[in-house]
């Protein structure tokens, strides 16, 4: 399993690399788009889909959300003299009104299972709010002051990928090695309270890290730290959602498309969190 895991990541590192950094606005959006409907797809067995026609109903319903927002919102107009506009500051907001609601479902899980377990719609909401969501952040970030730098947004992807990375890998071994109380036991049994702040650390570390050799200015470091802690948390909440509904349909991956890594699902799981609660941080910082 280790052996998959490490050659699957060593195809899907560059492969990333070239889709944040090389590819075109309107290509990068669709293949954005892409990986979201995949990931539409596990959903769709997370809802208790089983039947083909059903799932590709729901994949089908969350395309057409996409279209709509592209439609709105092509991938050049997000950003209007350097700001975001003002109405798709209102989805991200929603979107961080759901991790809020989120953490609560995950924090009460299993007593709260009736508040979404109850019927497919439900389940389907959440998981338009999951994902959704997440294809709008990558297209706001990669368009940032793309008319000026190229790969400025790319720059902008990658910290919220190293984000997500850092807060995994430093709760993976400060798990292992210092780990002692359970986290959300009914949700994740081996995820552990010292895991959790080794990831938050981690992340801070690679942000000051990154703030320092790109010569970020040192006054606004701090202001750096505290929201970074803030994403990592969440993005560990995006683990533990998709965990919990997971555990509730008895599946231990989300999909098998990824060699010794699962689902899609399972690979984006904590970015679906992350990357909108990153722009909106983002947001913030450029109208301070």
């Amino acid at each position: 399993m280790l052996k998959q895991r490490i050659l699957t990541s060593l195809v899907l590192a560059p492969l990333a690399l070239i889709l944040v950094f090389y590819t075109p606005l309107t290509l990068f959006s669709y293949i954005a788009a892409g990986i979201v409907l995949l990931g539409a797809w596990e959903w769709s067995a997370f809802m208790g889909l089983c039947d083909k026609v059903k799932r590709f109903g729901f994949v089908a319903a969350t395309a057409a959300f996409l279209a709509l927002l592209n439609w709105h919102w092509p991938i050049e107009s997000l950003w209007q003299n350097g700001q975001l506009v003002g109405d798709a500051n209102y989805l991200f907001t929603l979107s961080f009104a759901w991790w809020i609601v989120a953490t609560y479902l995950v924090w009460r899980y299993p007593a709260m299972a009736k508040a979404w377990n109850e019927g497919i719609v439900m389940r389907a909401i959440a998981g338009f709010l999951t994902l959704v969501p997440l294809w709008l952040a990558l297209n706001t970030l990669r368009s940032a002051s793309y008319g000026e730098s190229t790969h400025f947004g790319s720059m902008l992807i990658l910290v919220v990928l190293g984000i997500v990375w850092s807060a995994d890998i430093g709760a993976y071994f400060t798990g292992k090695n210092l780990g002692k109380r359970k986290l959300m036991p009914k949700v994740s049994p081996n995820k552990t309270i010292e895991g959790l702040l080794g990831g938050v650390v981690a992340s801070v570390v690679f942000v000051l890290a990154f703030c320092h050799f790109t010569n970020v200015d040192m006054s606004v470091w701090p202001i750096y730290a505290v929201m970074t802690a803030f994403i990592a948390l969440f993005s560990a909440v995006g683990d533990l959602l998709e965990s919990m509904f997971k555990r509730e349909v008895g599946l231990k991956d989300s999909g098998s498309c990824l060699p010794g890594h699962g689902g899609i699902l399972d690979r984006i799981d904590s970015l679906t969190a992350a990357a909108p609660i990153f722009v909106l941080c983002y947001a913030w910082t450029l109208s301070l």
